[in-house]
Order: structure tokens, then sequence, then C-alpha cells
């Protein structure tokens, strides 16, 4: 199996395909895993040898030793949600230290006041809601690109950060007293909440720009680490249900810091049926007790959130259309094992569009009135689980992978049977 000396692990749906479990099993073929761009708004699981975790803001390279996490310049970093992350990584006795943390300098923080603000407005849209997780990811990101936002390297300037600091409350209360009506924050409230969690995290925080750049020149390589999917990208999303931040591949050597840093590989990762957590149109989406029947097979319940998962077809249009935008290489396929029950699989070969039947993703707008053309195939109903090779896989297994590999048109070189990181298929092409 190829594996590039830079590989980016990203979604090619609406997030929740796998990824943390992906970066988990690779980590053994790289020195560096940087996550570059989002935050604790949504979580990566994890299941290995020291238990199963669900990732926010860690990268999914913490669990490997001598690999080197970075969380880089293009990540909303929550200084509070951070450190009780790693205090919860801790305590199942991962080793969390300045030496395989690294944060950039260049990244700016998640204040409290941004949490506050996300759910005011999220209260204030009331059925027009987006979605939010509500961990302050839109006005963080509103904030940065207005140029209002702390740097985490501010904190080893504690006068001129003081007085940043001031210049923002001011400009913050404008909008939680006058807009929503809010209490709003004080300098000393702010002031104490800076102390404490800022004075924790800043023994990891350095210039990853130089590090990589160094690492990249001494032949390290390097792993980039996205959160959510393609569909979920600010630009090319199902706007205006998408995060605040680029999710695609061609973002990562920005949001880690190294913008010179080359990619060669892109391993996109696809769930073997659809799922999306939040608001938003989901073509394929199934309904009622068969709906509910594959959401207990899958665990599907968000690892941010705890709230159930939507869950639907693979849809085909969307995810021929997720491989394009990352221009994914070659493909993971997850949770093969869970379609194990069923009879006839159903699958989401092209949309039906103003009475046309189409296999393009539509723009945005269109997508509240596409409806799914869906077709059955026979299921193998059997337990796969146990399977660590292509030719173990029972024929009917096969034929599913080999349908979606052929309509997306991007091979899928891992199969993934259950969540441990041994229950991989690495099929070669």
């Amino acid at each position: 199996m190829k594996k590039g000396k830079n590989c980016v692990i990203c979604g090619i749906n609406w997030g929740d395909e796998g990824k943390g479990r992906m970066v988990d099993l690779l980590t053994d073929h790289y020195d560096i895993v940087v996550r570059y761009q989002g935050g604790g708004n949504a979580g990566h699981t994890v299941i290995n040898e020291k238990g199963k975790f669900a990732l926010h803001l860690l990268p999914s390279g913490v669990f490997r030793e001598g690999v080197v996490n970075v969380l880089g310049n293009g990540v909303a970093l929550d200084p509070e949600n951070l450190w009780k992350e790693i205090g919860e990584v801790r305590e199942k006795g991962v080793e969390i230290t300045p030496e395989n943390l690294r944060i950039s300098d260049r990244a700016s923080l998640l204040l409290p006041w941004h949490r506050e603000q996300d759910a005011l407005e999220e209260a204030r849209l009331a059925d027009k809601k987006y979605g939010s997780t509500k961990q302050g990811i839109a006005p963080f990101y509103s904030d940065k690109y207005q140029k209002k936002t702390v740097l985490a390297g501010e904190l080893f300037h504690p006068e001129e950060l003081r007085s940043h600091l001031q210049d923002l409350l001011e400009w913050k209360n404008l909008t939680l007293q006058r807009v929503y009506g809010a209490e709003g924050w004080t300098a000393e409230r702010l002031t104490e909440w800076i102390e404490d969690y800022g004075e924790k995290i800043r023994p990891f925080i350095c210039d990853t720009g130089a590090f990589l750049a160094e690492a990249s020149l001494s032949g390290k390589r390097i792993l980039f680490e996205a959160q959510l999917g393609a569909l979920r990208d600010l630009d090319f999303g199902i706007v205006p249900f998408t995060t605040s931040s680029n999710t695609i591949a061609a973002y990562a050597p920005i949001g880690a810091g190294l913008p010179s840093l080359s990619v060669d590989e892109v391993v996109g990762v696809v769930k073997a049926y659809s799922t999306c957590v939040g608001e938003g149109p989901f073509v394929s989406e199934m309904f009622g007790p068969e709906a509910e029947k594959l959401r207990e097979a899958g665990a599907e319940y968000g690892a941010k959130t705890g709230r159930p998962r939507r869950v639907g077809a693979i849809d085909l249009v969307a995810t021929r259309y997720g491989v394009q935008i990352q221009g994914a290489s070659q493909i993971a396929l997850t949770k093969l094992d869970v379609l194990s029950y069923m009879d006839t699989i159903p699958v989401c070969g092209a949309y039906l569009v103003g009475g046309a039947e189409t296999e393009r993703f539509p723009f945005p707008t269109e997508l509240a009135e596409a409806k799914p053309v869906l077709r059955f195939i026979d299921g193998w109903k059997c337990d796969i689980s146990g399977c660590r090779s292509w030719e173990e896989l029972p024929p009917k297994a096969q034929a599913y992978v080999k349908l979606i590999e052929d309509a997306i048109g991007c091979p899928i070189t891992y199969i993934s049977v259950g969540p441990e990181r041994e229950s991989i298929i690495i099929r070669e092409k």
C-alpha cells in the first residue's frame, strides 16, 4: 500500500466517517500528526489497547509512542476543553507532555464568550437553527476573520494581552448585551479564566511552523487529520448547514502552519452507509423502524453530543462529489460489518431533482427538493468482523465494495470490519 511522505486523512461525507480510527491505525507509519482545522465541536472515536476514547481537540496520534502531535494555527483552540480532554486521556494512562503535544503560537483562542454567543444565536434562530453543537465554533471563526481573537502566543506577553483583552471585552459585550440581552463579561471574570486555562496550556505552545519546516527537511513523515467531512466545508459543503472552517485536504498545509508543504496522499474516509449529525439536507435518509435498527446496529450517536445520528443508505452522488472535492487518492471504507444483518442493502445511486434524474451533486438550494433514487442489492447475512483479507470476505460483500468503488472512481484500499485497531482489511491495488 502506497503511503506518501505527507498524507491527509479526511472525511468524504458529512463527518463521523471514522477518521480517528484510521488516524490511529496509520500513525504507525508517520512521525507527526497534525490537526489543521475545526475545534471541539466533533469527536473522533478511537478504540485500541489503551481503551475507548472520544477525542475532540487532541490529534488521534496521541496513543502512539514517539509520535509528535500538533494543533495547528487553523484550529479553534479552546483551552478549557482541551485541558479537560488532556486530563481524561491521562487518567487512562496515556502520556501527554510538551514533547508529544505542541500547540501553534498562531492558533487563536476560543474564549468562553464564543460558546455563550453560539447558544444564544441558535436560540434566536429557533426552528431555523443550523444544528450547532454550541461549542462556539461559528462565533470564533467569525471573530477570527474580523481580526478580533487572541493568539496563543500572546500568553507569553501578559501586559500586551491584558490590554488586548480589554479592547475585545468592550467590543464583545456590545453584541452580547445589545443584540442578545445577555449579562456580558467583566474584565475580572475573563482574566481569571485566561490565567487559569492559559497557564495550563502555555507549556505546550511553540512555533509549530518552524518545527514542521525542520521536520520536513529532515525527512519526517507527516499525517494531517481533518475534522468533519467535505459536505460540511464552509465553501464547498451544504451551505449554510456547514461548519465554519475548511474541512478539505487542500487546506491542510495552511491550517497546519507550513503552507509550502506538499500533500502526497489523501485518504478519504467513507462509511458503508450514510450518517449525519445536525440539520440540513440529507437526501438518502431513512426513517422509522428501519432507520432505528441501522442506528442501533452501528451505535450511531454523536461522540461529542451523544445525540442520535440521522442514518441512511450510502449516497453515491454525495460520495462521488466528496471524493472530487477532497482530491482523494484512496478510500478507507468503514463499518462494513454493521450491514451484515440486512437481507437487502439500499444504495442511493442518483437524485431526482426538478423531475429529472441526475448523478451530479446539486447546488445547495436545490438539495431541499432532491429525492433519492434507490436500488437494492443482496446482503451477505453473515458475520465478517473476523475477516482480515479481501479473499475472506463473502462474494456479496466484495460485490458491495466494488459497486461503491466503481461509482466513485477511487480505489478502496482499507476496509474496516470492526472498531478495534486490528479489525481492518488492507486491500492491495
